[in-house]
């Protein structure tokens, strides 16, 4: 089983329609949407849920108002101000102490030091993650909760049921639709892959972001491509962009010209290559093979776009 991993240094690259196109090329692939914090790659490939489940990703603590005493200790140990005195009577004492769950970071400290066992400390739902068919197959995907925390525990467990329902339904390829930037859900998104593809664009901060993702690459010794999105918007950085990652020994995968087509198959929720056959569609097909071919993944037998509407 061989698993790809597409990042970029900052959202709005081209990631998710580079593996919308990947999808519709490969012949049998799982899919998993990796970046929980925004993820869209569903606007695409339409996914049909067919498996839905909880995330508790950490636990938060809660008042028992009944057994509160408003002593304040909890409020005082509180190094996150999360705690505030205007919660409600209960006839005992006319205010109790109230916790923000969005403030709450979970230590439990209020729970362990609370004499009068007043704080409940429970597993939160911090969002949920889904099995669903797409026209090309399964895919895995969450969605954080808003304020939610521990995304890179939620991308740890979207790649591990991905790689089970590879194994259920006997497919060897796993693509990963990776979190942006260099932050924990994209550590989780990489660690233990095959091979990570870096898109970036032909600017200096294209540049500086595709250094960062490339360093943590490097750092989990995870094999890294490049391939330079809109690339003839600039191509003498573009170029220097090339360049730097080869001196750096990361090999060029291709490019991918601008192409105004990308954002009417996007409106249409369609990948790019099923949207038309020529323009980007041709760079991003020459990726898929690059990248195929570094995988070792035979490919030629593809189904082309005619024969898929066939």
């Amino acid at each position: 089983m061989k698993e790809l991993v597409v990042i970029s240094g900052k959202g709005g690259t081209g990631k998710t329609s580079v593996v919308a196109s990947f999808a519709a090329l490969s012949r049998k692939s799982v899919l998993a949407d990796c970046d929980v914090d925004a993820a869209d790659l569903h606007l695409i490939l339409d996914p049909q849920t067919i498996q839905r489940e909880k995330f508790e990703g950490g636990k938060k603590a809660r008042i028992r108002t009944g057994h509160c005493t408003a002593c304040g200790k909890c409020e005082e140990l509180c190094r996150f101000d999360a705690i505030f005195y205007d919660g409600p009577g209960n006839g005992f004492v006319n205010k109790t102490f109230r916790i923000d769950p969005i403030a709450c970071e979970g230590c439990g400290v209020c729970a362990w030091f609370c004499a009068e066992d007043a704080i409940e400390f429970a597993p939160a739902i911090n969002g949920e993650w889904m099995i669903s068919e797409t026209r090309y197959g399964p895919m895995v995907h969450a969605k954080l909760g808003i304020a939610a925390e521990n995304s890179g525990k939620l991308v740890s467990l979207v790649r591990q049921e991905a790689r089970n329902t590879a194994e259920q339904r006997k497919i060897d390829l796993i693509m990963v639709d990776g979190s942006p930037g260099i932050g924990c859900p994209v550590i989780a998104s990489v660690s233990g892959a095959n091979l990570a593809l870096i898109i970036t664009e032909p600017t200096q901060s294209g540049r500086h972001d595709l250094l960062r993702a490339a360093e943590l690459t490097r750092h989990f010794e995870i094999p890294t491509l490049v391939c330079v999105n809109k690339w003839d918007i600039n191509s003498e950085i573009a170029s220097e962009i090339e360049q730097e990652a080869q001196r750096r020994g990361i090999a060029i995968a291709g490019r991918i010209r601008y192409d105004r087509k990308v954002t009417e198959a996007q409106i249409s929720r369609k990948a790019v290559v099923e949207f038309q056959e020529d323009g980007s569609a041709e760079d991003i097909k020459e990726l898929w093979q690059s990248v195929m071919s570094y995988l070792k993944i035979r490919d030629q037998d593809t189904p082309s776009s005619k024969e898929k509407e066939k």
